[in-house]
């Protein structure tokens, strides 16, 4: 890890960190407080995702939308109009809108075979993204002079890496100018995360073996046609399966560095509370024995 020990890290001049774990559980929160103190640049990762790599995809998306309306595709036709996502941190709803979801074409579903196709083309967009930072790391420093660099990475990031494998090349390059802080959820969390994704779905990217057996147990427990699932009931169900699915992913992924807990990031409200909980973390990790978690 760059910060083997607390001591390090308290007299780091330039901070280097990436946080993961599943959406909802503070990844964001803690990106923005840091933000917002102006000494921190917020790298996210599926912001990078949805301008960067996938942004084509979304505009001609919103364009094969509006050819279907006579008014629009004559705009169009005559490059009257320009239509773009306006995807901000906060708000990934075009990359989300893109992505989709299989099932019943009425209700806005997609060919399960094409769905696939846009999982892939999130995977090698997620992949690019998060290697992006290293970049990002230098241009944060040289344009902006910014010294600390915090990574908000998707919550799929467990999916496209091999953390059982030492030489997995993005955990290596990752670790090399970060360190990996797993924030880790309970079970207390699980049904306040799927309420939390059923009021506003966030970009999900899945294993193509995992989400084809969703797929297939979902149909058979539900005895529907491909045409007849609701696109909406099976990605709320399998975000659902994700969870569980995920923690050990998450943990293989936290050898690579700390684990913090969700409760102990509500906690944190400034950028001391933030070092202190690193530093805990640190701790930690060198000695179990020190586990000076705030009641």
């Amino acid at each position: 890890m760059i910060y083997p020990k607390a001591a390090d890290w308290q007299a780091a001049g330039q901070k280097q960190v990436l946080l993961f774990g599943m959406s909802g559980l503070g990844k964001t929160h803690l990106s923005s407080l840091l933000r917002g103190t102006g000494r921190w640049f917020h790298y996210s990762v599926d912001y990078r995702i949805g301008t960067r790599y996938m942004g084509e995809y979304i505009a001609d998306n919103f364009k094969r939308e509006a050819m279907k309306n006579p008014f629009l595709r004559e705009l169009l036709m005559t490059d009257s109009v320009y239509i773009a996502s306006n995807i901000t941190f906060d708000n990934l709803a075009p990359l989300s809108t893109y992505l989709g979801k299989p099932g019943n074409p009425a209700l806005g579903g997609l060919a399960f075979a094409e769905y696939l196709v846009r999982q892939e083309q999130h995977r090698q967009a997620e992949i690019a993204a998060m290697l992006d930072t290293t970049r990002f790391i230098a241009r944060a420093r040289e344009i902006y002079g910014y010294d600390s660099f915090i990574c908000d990475t998707s919550g799929s990031i467990c999916e496209v890496v091999d953390p059982w494998n030492p030489e997995d090349p993005v955990l290596t390059e990752l670790s090399r100018h970060h360190l990996m802080v797993w924030i880790k959820g309970s079970e207390a969390h699980t049904a306040e995360l799927v309420r939390r994704f059923d009021r506003a779905p966030k970009p999900m990217y899945y294993q193509p073996d995992f989400l084809t057996r969703m797929w297939q147990e979902y149909r058979m427990r539900q005895g529907e046609q491909p045409e007849q699932v609701n696109p909406d009931a099976f990605v709320r169900w399998t975000y659902a399966q994700a969870l569980a699915h995920r923690q050990p992913r998450y943990a293989a992924m936290a050898e690579w560095g700390v684990t913090v807990t969700a409760e102990e990031v509500a906690q944190v409200r400034d950028t001391a509370g933030f070092d202190d909980l690193i530093a805990r973390a640190l701790d930690r990790k060198s000695d179990p024995r020190l586990d000076r978690r705030p009641a």
